[in-house]
């Protein structure tokens, strides 16, 4: 399993981001996958969720309304669209997928909301 992160950076308050995951080693559209972040200091966090075809998402509370997870099943890549971020959502991001038992993870991808 590999999962390879791409995207984040630095944005101003309100900005918008879009982080994607390409996923190989497995049958992509077999699995939900997630987002999860872990800020300094902190734990690290469910961000979303997206069902294995896409038709069903959860969100953490925090994000609700701002952020979009989705996914292409041909292309084996999900992705987490972010906007009206927030100086509070500065933190590495992951994306991740549980599998025979297992959580996988990308390498993480720095997301750093500044003016």
């Amino acid at each position: 399993v590999q999962l390879v992160q791409s995207g984040g950076g630095l944005v101003q308050p309100g900005g918008s981001l879009r982080l994607s995951c390409a996923a190989s080693g497995f049958t992509f559209s077999n699995y939900a996958m997630s987002w999860y972040r872990q800020a300094p200091g902190k734990e690290r966090e469910l961000v979303a969720t997206i069902a294995s075809g896409g038709g069903r998402t959860n969100y953490a509370d925090s994000v609700k309304g701002r952020f979009t997870i989705s996914r292409d099943n041909a292309k084996n890549t999900v992705y987490l669209q972010m906007n009206s971020l927030k100086p509070e959502d500065t933190a590495v991001y992951y994306c991740n997928v549980l599998r025979v038992g297992v959580k996988y993870w990308g390498q993480g991808a720095q997301v750093t909301v500044s003016s």
